[in-house]
């Protein structure tokens, strides 16, 4: 069982940073792969960006590729969200999500229904 937990949402002014935390309890094995999701108001919940457990392979959705990273920090089993030039596009809850790399799931999948835990989400307002 994983346990996820975000922290560091807030309000920003646009082209202003702002890192997201999600920290894991349980343990996370070599064939997880973790992955932030945004959802807007009144929209579908969106892709942002994932990483493997093993290895740190990256994947980025196309609205937030050059303005965010994702990394992680196995000792802390935690990942982070690193938005840079925020835009006020940007403003949503953010979930963190962690997802067991099945043989028939492909490595960093953007699709929301392979992933098996969620964490509660942080709010990120970016103002204009």
């Amino acid at each position: 069982q994983v346990q996820l937990v975000e922290s560091g949402g807030g309000q920003v002014q646009a082209g202003g940073p702002l890192r997201l935390s999600c920290a894991a309890s349980g343990r996370l094995l070599s064939y997880h792969c973790m992955a932030w999701f945004r959802q807007a108001s009144g929209k579908e919940r969106e892709f942002v960006a994932s990483i493997t457990w093993n290895g740190g392979y990256t994947y980025y959705g196309d609205s937030v590729k050059g303005r965010f990273t994702i990394f992680r920090d196995s000792a802390k089993s935690t990942v982070y969200l690193q938005m840079n030039t925020l835009k006020p596009e940007d403003t949503a809850d953010y979930y963190c999500a962690a997802a067991f790399l099945r043989p028939s799931t492909i490595a960093n999948t953007p699709n929301r229904y392979d992933y098996d835990y969620w964490g509660q989400g942080t709010q990120v307002t970016v103002s204009s």
